[in-house]
């Protein structure tokens, strides 16, 4: 009898000791657990004035655009979560055409409609004001990527208004691109806004050159998502984006 028991004692004993084992094990696994993806903002800006209507540019932008949210759509989000912003100015002042949202949560964008003048400003203004929302953009996200996109010169106030989005903490931290469309962009405003030192201002001489420029910051943004070091910034590189294969009809 006594036998017995000592033997249902070492039994329960092992028993006890395994299921502790177990426990530790579940809690390492946990404490090793992936993090949970933080947020990589993409916020464009872009110009809808009525300028944009001409020579296919309003609709070259329309299917970029659409095809740099697809491809974020596709990354995993193991590090970084692509979230996309869209600010349009045209008319009287700049609006939130897309509020930031991740990038596989979007089901489709509402086509741009070219019309107006160009405050510029007030797209400053607005970028400026979504960068410091703590709400929008946490402090965990990874630095944000702005790229302005313009075929002509402010028709608002803007000098302020840049300065002041530069200035911002935020501001001073993001990756800055922009894109001169045709000969009637200003070239020296966007090169005040543009921060990549390797390609200050990419200059659009026809539609096309529209979705390269897209593409370009689609790889760059893409290559710090997936890398070990998101927060490090990707210069654009035009070699990759030089593809043929542009079929504006297609997408």
């Amino acid at each position: 009898s006594t036998i017995i028991r000592n033997k249902e004692h070492e039994a329960m004993k092992t028993t006890m000791s395994q299921s502790a084992k177990a426990t530790t094990t579940t809690t390492k696994l946990k404490a090793f657990a992936a993090p949970q993806a933080r947020p990589l903002p993409v916020i464009v800006l872009a110009d809808v004035s009525g300028s944009m209507s001409e020579n296919g540019k309003i609709d070259a932008l329309n299917v970029a655009l659409k095809e740099m949210i697809l491809s974020f759509a596709k990354e995993p989000r193991l590090r970084a979560e692509i979230q996309v912003g869209l600010i349009t100015f045209g008319g009287r002042q700049a609006h939130e055409h897309l509020p930031l949202v991740a990038a596989n949560l979007i089901g489709g964008v509402e086509a741009f409609q070219a019309a107006g003048a160009t405050p510029m400003g007030s797209a400053f203004a607005l970028a400026h004001k979504l960068l410091e929302d703590k709400e929008q953009i946490p402090s965990r996200a990874y630095r944000p990527v702005l790229v302005l996109v313009s075929d002509g010169a402010p028709t608002d106030a803007w000098e302020a208004p840049l300065a002041a989005l530069k200035a911002s903490e935020r501001g001073q931290k993001a990756t800055r691109f922009a894109m001169a469309i045709g000969a009637d962009a200003d070239h020296d405003m966007l090169a005040q806004f543009a921060n990549d030192k390797e390609a200050p201002v990419f200059r659009a001489d026809e539609a096309r050159d529209i979705v390269r420029f897209f593409r370009m910051v689609t790889m760059s943004v893409v290559s710090r998502s997936s890398s070990a070091t998101p927060d490090q910034p990707v210069t654009l590189n035009m070699e990759d984006a030089l593809s043929d294969d542009l079929d504006l009809d297609a997408l």
